[in-house]
């Protein structure tokens, strides 16, 4: 089995035949049994994949974002392997001495022993630290290919065209790896691609035309249908080199939509009170804890695809004051306010605020007291403060003119004809490791 994991790819790219470049694998999903699939909470790139892969929602992990937040201060650390506490599908599928190998599978740097082989994901901090397992295949594929992994580009730049350069050359260096690692010996291929997800942050307002600020540019333009197209010819090639009874799986993480503007989530605390500053800000300033009034403060939150809110809880906290009889009537007001937060014309917004114990079965980790979402994932909640207008065009930390989605594409395309074909309506991202493991098992 060789699963394809475009990041971020949407239904309308794949499904709907929205956009150019996917001409080979779109003509596979006619053959294909296929899925809308359903992300988790939420639908971020690191807990996504990690959820997929073991089938636990982010909840029972423990991971719920790319950084987390060291409890009771304003540090952050970056999620990794480590974090992983549950079996992978790579490890249950390994007391069936079925070897896998691995690319860019977020998170696995730092890699760990599995059976089968690893280049790490994106997260790698660089080509001097290790990055494979076993440790041996590092200096293996820097001598047989003369070159290292590159793990990931700068994406939020206002330099698209060295942007686009540098997506180009990581997904031709990814492939260079690959077509020397698929000729190891494995039962399962797991190959994330990042790339489609930076190709879609960089440029989807040159690409999708119904984007509020959508823009045509003889290049810019061109560059997702370039990225994909450069993946889909690979893939054909790929499939020509590999046995004929492999299945391969076509899969996204989440989706992508346009991003209609950012909404400064912290100045909205401010305003209705549960956030309180000792000094006026510069536009565009960062909230920092010795600016915050922590005796007037209730709530402060970070900013994202989506807003983490955490309450300043007495015991808890440094410099709590939260009474924890009085959280449940706090989170009743959020709720209530949240939901009345409305567009810049006055418009009806889809809003959502959700404690942990609403959308996970079981709690771990480092969980937000309140995970947010703007008018269903269309305005991005930014954690800077200091503006004029609570409606932005742009993402405070850099150019990105994409939010993530609730769906994205699960379809399975099996030479031999031994699957049911067509629409199978929706699947739970959390319930596909179950898929891949009957499949792989000819269960």
């Amino acid at each position: 089995m060789f699963v394809l994991g475009l990041d971020s790819l949407p239904p309308k790219v794949l499904y709907e035949n929205y956009g150019e470049g996917l001409d080979f694998i779109r003509q596979l999903t006619k053959e294909s049994q296929n899925y809308l699939m359903k992300t988790c909470h939420p639908p971020i790139t690191v807990p996504a994949w990690i959820s997929m892969f073991t089938g636990k929602t982010p909840g029972e992990l423990g991971i719920y974002g790319f950084r987390h937040r060291k409890p009771g201060t304003f540090d952050s650390y970056v999620v990794n392997s480590n974090d992983v506490k549950e079996k992978t599908i790579w490890d249950e599928l390994a007391k069936f001495n079925i070897k896998t190998g691995l690319f860019g599978v977020p998170p696995t740097y730092p890699p760990k022993p599995m059976n089968g082989f690893m280049v790490t994901d994106f997260n790698t901090p660089g080509k001097e630290k290790p990055y494979t397992f076993p440790p041996w295949l590092k200096s293996e594929i820097e001598n047989k290919i003369g070159e290292s992994p590159i793990f990931d580009v700068v994406y939020r730049t206002e330099d698209r065209n060295k942007a686009y350069s540098d997506l180009m050359e990581m997904i031709d260096n990814h492939q260079k790896i690959l077509n020397y690692l698929v000729k190891k010996a494995w039962d399962l291929f797991i190959y994330v691609e990042i790339g489609v997800d930076r190709a879609h942050h960089m440029f989807w307002k040159y690409f999708d035309d119904t984007h509020p600020r959508y823009e045509y540019n003889e290049k810019f333009s061109r560059a997702i249908p370039n990225v994909y197209k450069k993946i889909d010819n690979w893939f054909s090639k790929l499939i020509k080199e590999l046995p004929k009874d492999t299945i391969y799986v076509i899969v996204s993480d989440h989706g992508t939509k346009s991003m209609k503007g950012s909404y400064p989530i912290n100045q909205w605390l401010m305003q209705q009170g549960f956030l309180k500053i000792k000094n006026e800000t510069k536009e565009g300033e960062d909230l920092l804890p010795d600016n915050i009034n922590w005796n007037e403060t209730k709530v402060w939150a970070w900013g994202g695809y989506y807003s983490r809110f955490f309450f300043n809880i007495k015991g808890r906290e440094p410099k709590g004051i939260l009474e924890k009889e009085e959280i449940e009537g706090l989170i009743k007001d959020l709720k209530n306010s949240i939901s009345k937060i409305k567009g810049p014309n006055n418009e009806q917004w889809k809003n959502e605020a959700y404690t942990p114990q609403e959308i996970y079965p079981e709690i771990k980790g480092d969980a937000p007291d309140l995970t947010v979402y703007l008018d269903d994932l269309n305005w991005r909640p930014i954690g800077t403060i200091g503006y004029k207008s609570m409606y932005l065009e742009k993402n405070d930390k850099g150019p990105d003119d994409s939010m993530h989605d609730w769906y994205g594409v699960f379809s399975i395309y099996d030479p031999e004809g031994t699957i049911e074909k067509g629409n199978k309506g929706v699947i739970e991202i959390n319930k596909i490791k179950n898929v891949l493991e009957q499949l792989i098992l000819g269960k």
